[in-house]
């Protein structure tokens, strides 16, 4: 069974896709510009790993992917992982055109994927659904990234109707991760801000990527089974 993984190639999302693979599960991760990294990962990893450069919020996305899945093998999973922060600042500092692109990728894309595989997947058990939200649905990441906070509480209202919506067929979760140790924040402007803010952490650190895969696969597998509609915090207590 494959399983797709967006934003497959950096952070969280290529540790999903190691781990996965380790496990001998065929993945489809795609990327929106990292062509080196998402080369190296298929090279190392082999024949049942594919990345494609693909831009989430395109028309013909969602089709477009699970066509490209399911040539790989049928297909019994997905994880939303992309996503986009925006610059850090005030929200009064955000530009209309990077408000559009961060609710975009964060919540319109994973709405459409989700859509796309509800259709694809109707009438057919054993599917399962993970998207990665973030503690700042919960703390709203003032004076930081609102709009980012934002879509992720709107993607945790989203896991918890749509898990009610499709079962028994398809199991719909979330994962939260607190503050992790990836790129995403050198890409919007402050590469130690994990570590920075992980003072508040109760167990004095920053989350790694690994560790967010790793609830990530489980909430996949079959030792999920009973698992539905829940937003698993993986935040080191915060």
């Amino acid at each position: 069974m494959t399983v797709i993984v967006t934003g497959g190639s950096r952070g969280i999302g290529r540790s999903v896709v190691e781990r996965l693979s380790a496990t001998g599960v065929p993945v489809l991760f795609t990327h929106s510009a990292s062509d080196d990294e998402a080369r190296e990962l298929e090279e190392r990893l082999g024949p049942q790993v594919r990345g494609v450069r693909l831009d989430i919020t395109g028309d013909d996305a969602p089709g477009r992917l699970f066509d490209l899945a399911e040539s790989l093998g049928e297909v019994s999973g997905l994880v939303n992982n992309a996503g986009i922060t925006g610059g850090i600042g005030p929200f009064t500092d955000l530009a209309d055109d990077d408000l559009r692109r961060v609710v975009e990728v964060n919540l319109v894309a994973p709405l459409r994927l989700c859509r796309e595989a509800a259709r694809r997947w109707k009438g057919r058990p054993g599917r399962a659904i993970v998207t990665v939200s973030s503690v700042a649905a919960r703390t709203g990441s003032p004076g930081e990234y609102v709009t980012y906070a934002a879509t992720k509480a709107a993607v945790e209202t989203m896991t918890v109707g749509l898990a009610k919506e499709l079962a028994p067929a398809v199991r719909v979760n979330a994962v939260s991760p607190g503050f992790i140790d990836t790129t995403i924040h050198a890409r919007s402007g402050e590469p130690g801000r994990a570590f920075r803010l992980a003072e508040r952490v109760p167990l004095g650190r920053p989350g790694a990527p690994g560790e967010i895969a790793e609830a990530i696969v489980w909430l996949l597998s079959e030792q999920a089974s009973y698992v539905n509609g829940a937003v698993l915090e993986v935040t080191g207590g915060l």
